[in-house]
């Protein structure tokens, strides 16, 4: 893993917009909850960090990865919304699933956001083992999570430069 060594979530070298403009959606997979439950902490401490208010924040829960697509249509239906932040994990198995799934979410998501022109952002984990998703969601390779917020509210910005 060419990360071994990094923290996928520093954004030291990176100007971050603030957030107080701007209002999100964030939806969650419950499945493999331990490891959903910290990406959803890291993207909405996040949201906070940058100064998004809490009455700015609308979240859901789904049951896993694959429903995060109908979650996030459902989100961008509120027109309000300047993005929606997806987080799930799906963790390789002894079976194809692995492969079916993460290609449905993946190419879901980016649907959800040509459908409504808006920015829908990928913060989903596929990953080889538990191990490694826990390096992924708040462990010693950052917080997924946290870079999904992060990235919502840089193209919630640039979105809005051109309004």
């Amino acid at each position: 893993m060419a990360t071994h060594l990094k923290n996928l979530s520093d954004f030291s070298h990176t100007t971050v917009p603030y957030g107080k403009n701007f209002r999100f959606g964030i939806v969650v997979a419950s499945w493999n909850a331990e490891v959903t439950g910290a990406l959803y902490k890291g993207a909405y401490d996040a949201l906070l960090q940058y100064q998004v208010a809490e009455r700015d924040i609308i979240s859901i829960e789904v049951a896993g990865s694959f429903e995060l697509i109908a979650g996030a249509d459902q989100l961008m239906d509120n027109k309000e919304l300047d993005a929606v932040i997806c987080l799930g994990c799906v963790i390789q198995g002894e079976t194809r699933h692995f492969d079916f799934i993460c290609n449905a979410v993946a190419n879901g998501i980016a649907n959800v956001g040509l459908k409504h022109t808006k920015p829908v952002i990928f913060g989903v984990l596929t990953t080889d083992n538990q191990q490694q998703a826990l390096d992924r969601a708040g462990g010693k390779h950052g917080n997924k999570g946290t870079e999904a917020a992060i990235t919502a509210i840089k193209m919630a910005a640039l979105k809005s430069d051109f309004k």
